[in-house]
């Protein structure tokens, strides 16, 4: 491998524009306002701490951003040798001119003043998207996110259901959970259902594309009966916190399964970031706390891939050494995707071994190459740098150099994992639009564009076979200079027939000082109508066809209708009610008098039948318990019977 096919290979995958598949930016503030934003991420502070920097300099109540810097500025020397501190330098260059390669007491202020005289305009987050060549980024967005004031084509929903899942025996929880979906937990599955469907609703209707969650190592995601859910359910409405361990798990166990439903129901992959084990370090600074557990297999969540098989799981494992598991789930679960390097995995070392694992052995369609996890936007970059850095130096040095692939197999590769599965696995969603009638349809938005004006109009005029009418306000809506083929080619592509079909279409743009009225006249013998149940008046007039048609029907045999009502003859069952024995209608031939008129026979061969209250008695059979009926000749073989038994007890009595 030469340094220049490495370094071409780079180039092509660095051109590639981006869609960052998971951070926890807020879109209403996605990029740093100062320094401090930046030096402040946990992976600054941990890592100053760790190398000795006491926490209260880090996190003392009230400090200003400014001396945030400064005292954090003169502690990074420890941590120059990191991929963290690369990230760092690298970030400031790109962004703030920075010169340097490290950040100290000489330079430290100029490159405070110079990122905030950058951070300040009011288009600097959209800059470091272009200069970061990124499209869009997944958010973390709480279940009860209102998710307005934000571009979700830019900044993408995600659901983040950790709370639904292990919290919901808070009192907080599960008031947020009332308050946002208007229903009442009331104790029973329905109402929990209903709320989390309602949530999903929700978010998918404002553009969400996946479902999250991060789940500690000792979770085994399993079915729950509706029984036992119920009565966790109960038990953690009534007690929260305090309800046993054994309610909670169970509670949590089937909000979890109920996502996995919803997800399928919905169609959201559902990211799983599975393995972190919160609160390992409680003295560590605010998100240096927690670590991953080697304790965690992807066996627990066997039951889980097999229920969902249409569920796409994007997984994610905190800890290098979990990576090969989840390479051989992805190799057999059509269903398990691997997902970017997170955490303590995301260094340059564990991501070259854990990508070519994954390289050789996953189906390259179930790859994510890579995500930031970033908090703020100035970190997408410089993170996904390292990254490619390390896929070009794989794909140049594996698959051009020892498999022999040319440099645009081994790009192309790369555009997949790194893009082209974000679009496939995590698909935008077309959101539902209102159809327009077959009348004239009035677009009100001052702002609408012409081609939302052409949408709407050509979409009724052309549905209606009549004319077309679209009013907007004339004021920085349509173009005076719009032309007649412009119109046409708009029409021709919005109605998806060729522009020639139209080529012959009569459009008229009249312009006046209020309204701008687009009218499309259509010749009346040239369109073909289905004809429809409920026909407008428009319809109706062009089709010069009756909307009632009375056909002769003169001519056409027809049917008396008194002979579909005759009945058949009544049965005879004779007369019901007479004291006679034999209806006298009722055929007797061959019956004698003996058959007409049977006679009672007593029982056990008697000629006559007087009861007394030793033969209706019954008594048990002192042998089989049976109940019988007592008869003279059964009373001495009871008799009989009841002497061996005592002469019995007496012999073994006497032994």
């Amino acid at each position: 491998m030469t340094q220049s096919i490495r370094d071409s290979i780079y180039d092509e995958i660095a051109s590639i524009r981006l869609i960052d598949p998971h951070t926890h930016i807020d879109p209403h503030a996605p990029a740093s306002s100062t320094l401090a934003d930046i030096l402040g991420y946990h992976y600054y502070t941990e890592l100053a701490h760790s190398a000795g920097m006491p926490k209260d300099q880090i996190e003392e109540p009230g400090i200003g951003p400014r001396e945030l810097v400064k005292r954090l500025a003169l502690n990074l020397q420890p941590i120059e040798n990191t991929a963290n501190y690369r990230w760092l330098i690298e970030l400031c260059r790109k962004f703030f001119g920075f010169q340097h390669d490290r950040i100290n007491a000489s330079n430290w202020e100029s490159l405070y003043d110079s990122a905030e005289s950058k951070m300040a305009r009011a288009d600097w987050s959209q800059m470091v998207l272009d200069q970061s060549n990124v499209e869009s980024v997944f958010l973390t967005n709480d279940f009860d996110d209102d998710l307005e004031g934000f571009d979700s084509n830019t900044y993408i929903p995600c659901l983040r259901t950790d709370d639904l899942v292990f919290h919901l025996a808070k009192s907080s929880v599960q008031e947020r959970l009332v308050g946002c979906s208007g229903i009442e937990l009331d104790g029973s599955l329905a109402s929990l259902r209903s709320s989390l469907h309602q949530r999903f609703e929700h978010f998918v209707g404002r553009g969400a594309r996946a479902c999250a969650i991060s789940i500690p190592p000792t979770f085994v995601p399993t079915p729950v009966s509706d029984g036992r859910a119920a009565s966790a359910l109960t038990q953690v409405l009534k007690q929260g916190e305090l309800a046993d361990v054994a309610h909670r798990d169970a509670l949590s166990r089937r909000v979890f399964w109920t996502l996995a439903e919803l997800c399928d129901e919905f169609g959201l992959p559902f990211d799983l970031m599975i393995g972190v084990n919160r609160g390992v370090y409680p003295g560590g600074v605010y998100q240096g706390q927690d670590l991953y557990d080697s304790r965690v297999s992807l066996t627990q969540y066997r039951e889980l891939f097999n229920a969902f098989p249409n569920v796409k799981f994007p997984v994610s494992v905190l800890a290098s050494v979990t990576n090969q598991e989840l390479v051989s789930h992805a190799w057999i679960f059509p269903n398990v995707i691997t997902n970017g390097h997170w955490w303590y995995s995301n260094t340059p070392s564990f991501i070259a071994r854990d990508a070519m694992a994954r390289l050789e052995a996953v189906p390259q369609n179930k790859q994510i190459a890579y995500y930031s996890d970033a908090y703020k936007l100035e970190f997408v970059w410089p993170k996904f740098d390292m990254y490619r850095n390390v896929l070009a130096d794989l794909l140049a040095e594996h698959f051009v150099g020892r498999c022999g692939w040319n440099e645009e197999r081994a790009v192309e590769l790369g555009r997949r994992i790194l893009r082209d599965n974000v679009d496939e696995i995590f698909p935008a969603r077309d959101l539902p639009l209102s159809k327009p009638g077959a009348s004239d349809t009035i677009v009100e938005d001052p702002d609408a564009t012409v081609d939302d004006i052409l949408l709407a109009g050509s979409s009724a005029a052309l549905a209606a076979g009549a004319i077309g009418m679209v009013e907007v306000d004339a004021a920085d809506s349509v173009d005076d200079t719009l032309s007649m083929e412009t119109v046409v080619e708009e029409l021709a592509d919005d109605s998806g027939d060729d522009q020639s079909d139209l080529a012959d279409l009569p459009t008229q743009i009249e312009d006046n000082d209020e309204t701008v009225r687009i009218e499309e006249e259509i010749d009346e013998d040239s369109v073909e109508f289905d004809l429809d149940p409920s026909p407008s008046d428009a319809e109706v007039d062009v089709l010069e066809t009756s909307d009632v048609v009375i056909s002769d029907v003169a001519n056409e045999e027809t049917v008396d209708l008194e002979d579909l009502q005759v009945d058949e003859p009544a049965l005879d069952v004779g007369d019901l009610l007479s004291d006679s024995e034999v209806d006298p209608g009722l055929e007797t031939v061959g019956l004698d008098d003996e058959t007409m008129n049977p006679a009672i026979t007593p029982l056990r061969n008697e000629d006559s039948f007087s009861p007394d209250e030793d033969s209706i008695q019954v008594k048990p059979d002192p042998l089989t318990g049976e109940l019988k009926f007592n008869t003279p000749t059964d009373q001495n073989a009871d008799d009989d019977t009841d002497d061996l038994l005592i002469d019995f007890l007496d012999d073994d009595d006497s032994k």
